[in-house]
């Protein structure tokens, strides 16, 4: 069982928000944070085991950052914020909170950790990566983190601030635009240029 913590940040690209129209929040706002459970995680080259009760999940590809034993980043990592999509409309159309939409069994696919240290440039290079994912073999999001609204360094401020963060948590940082359904078979392929590629197989299978 994972004992970690996955703190993510949502509409932190301001093409994603626009996508799903909504409004990007301003930088000299404050950012949304919501949680997901880390017993969700799902470890690099394993299946996805997509939920009966949702036909709208969505990837949501990010770069994912570790904080080490001083509450400082020491680790990077790719992951996907998996999204029911429609559970989500449906619960915040009702004014409910949607934890079900964010962290159902299998939602965040997490791949291996990438020290810091190891960033070509050290870790001030943290901005200047370039992601993507494609989802069998077609390219479906492009990112790049110094467009993120609010960069990593702020985020860990205002989480450091709020919340009971922990060494060993994980910091979703964002997802650029071009997210979309995924279907049972469907092989998506994360990568950082130049420094780590990840892999994994959505599954429909009974809840």
């Amino acid at each position: 069982m994972n004992t970690f913590q996955i703190w993510a940040v949502g509409r932190n690209y301001a093409d994603h928000a626009k996508e799903l129209g909504h409004t990007a929040p301003a930088a000299s706002g404050e950012p949304m944070i919501f949680l997901k459970a880390g017993a969700c995680a799902v470890a690099s080259g394993q299946d996805i085991r997509l939920p009966d009760w949702s036909t709208d999940v969505h990837h949501e590809c990010e770069i994912a950052l570790r904080l080490g034993a001083d509450l400082r980043f020491s680790d990077l990592a790719l992951a996907l914020d998996l999204t029911a999509r429609d559970a989500q409309v449906r619960l915040k159309a009702a004014g409910h909170p949607w934890t079900l939409a964010k962290s159902f069994r299998d939602s965040c696919p997490l791949g291996r950790p990438v020290p810091l240290s190891s960033l070509p440039g050290g870790p001030s290079a943290l901005l200047e990566l370039r992601f993507t994912l494609k989802v069998n073999g077609q390219l479906r999001q492009v990112g790049h983190t110094k467009d993120m609204i609010f960069p990593p360094e702020t985020l860990l401020t205002y989480i450091l601030e709020r919340f009971p963060v922990r060494p060993g948590d994980w910091l979703l940082t964002g997802t650029p635009a071009g997210v979309a359904r995924i279907e049972s078979g469907d092989r998506l392929e994360a990568e950082i240029e130049g420094l780590c590629r990840e892999a994994w197989t959505a599954r429909r299978t009974a809840a």
